[in-house]
């Protein structure tokens, strides 16, 4: 591992904020080499990265750049991974002429996570291009397995990242269906300014109820139908997610327990915690941190994680270390965050 030669990447979306996360790890990875960051909007002129995050002034020196299709196959020689981090939409339009390029794509919309193309179409409002893989890997870190030689692999959304790592390893031992209330800070809105996310005008309420499009994708994930109520809170990162499922007959807080440690005990970025996690442990870092009681024959699982890094640009870069095999906390596991 010590002569691994650097893999040289590039970011498209580096101006958002999961983009400017991504951009921050892969500066500060061992084996991976940041040599172009596009910006998400049309932009004239090229413009220092800290023009935009000035507390990245002094620490990053990356110049953003506009996107234009005659850098295509300029950026096919010069680069290896590319990482979107995209509008939907902009993502479903570009990874086609990239993989067709031969470039490694990790995609960190939603434009490829869903595998039924009407439940697509329905959630995201458009079809998805033809001219791609047969199988996308759906990239859910500790429960996926890649190879090294896929051409896009779709990095889960933030919300089915939380909920399908608290629930996956006791799906067997449940008895119906989950529900799921999270919580999101307002930076999961995104970079661009909108009033119902403004910081002063969110107050904490449920939106998207029964409509969101992260129910279909965590009900992919988990094999089972779910019912998921999201929340906007007034904080600006970090999820947490409180989950209700009731149990079959018989099952045991021992049981739970030991289907966590199976499932858990030798990955490094989820931590099972004695006691419920609060938000603030995970911010600007790469866990998620799940405790589960059994109460009432009902499982009550609390899970936390950092929006931007475990369910976003660390997740991104946690698949990439699997795809070249590194080992998959490289360059995550110390504390930090952007925005």
């Amino acid at each position: 591992m010590e002569h691994v030669k650097s893999i040289p990447c590039a970011v498209f979306g580096a101006s958002g904020y999961s983009g400017v996360e991504l951009v921050s790890l892969l500066h500060n990875h061992p084996h991976f080499s940041l040599e172009y960051a596009f910006s998400s909007s049309a932009r004239e002129d090229a413009e220092p990265i800290a023009s935009l995050y000035p507390q990245l002034a002094g620490q990053l020196d990356v110049i953003l750049q506009p996107w234009h299709s005659d850098l295509l196959s300029q950026l096919a020689q010069q680069v290896r991974v590319v990482f979107l981090a995209l509008p939907h939409e902009a993502s479903a339009a570009i990874a086609p002429a990239l993989i067709n390029a031969g470039l490694v794509v990790f995609d960190l919309s939603g434009a490829f996570r869903l595998r039924d193309s009407s439940a697509h179409f329905q959630a995201y409002g458009f079809a998805r291009p033809d001219d791609l893989p047969t199988e996308i890997p759906y990239g859910l870190a500790e429960w996926t397995t890649l190879i090294g030689t896929e051409q896009l692999i779709a990095v889960p959304g933030c919300y089915p990242t939380v909920s399908s790592l608290a629930l996956k390893p006791v799906m067997s031992l449940i008895d119906g269906v989950p529900m799921v209330n999270a919580v999101s800070g307002v930076s999961g809105a995104g970079r661009k300014a909108a009033g119902h996310t403004s910081f002063c005008e969110v107050s904490l309420a449920a939106y998207g109820v029964a409509t969101h499009r992260h129910q279909p994708e965590i009900a992919q994930a988990i094999g089972r139908d779910v019912i998921f109520v999201p929340h906007l809170g007034n904080f600006k990162r970090g999820i947490l997610a409180t989950i209700y499922a009731p149990l079959k007959s018989g099952v045991s807080q021992a049981t739970v327990d030991k289907a966590y440690q199976q499932a858990y005990a030798a990955e490094p970025l989820v931590r099972l915690c004695q006691q419920p996690p609060a938000i603030k442990n995970v911010v600007g870092t790469a866990f998620c941190d799940i405790h589960a009681v059994v109460h009432q024959n009902h499982l009550i699982i609390c899970a936390a994680i950092d929006n931007l890094l475990k369910g976003a640009a660390a997740q991104a870069v946690q698949l990439a270390n699997q795809y070249f095999d590194f080992a998959p906390a490289l360059g995550l596991q110390q504390r930090g965050g952007v925005v």
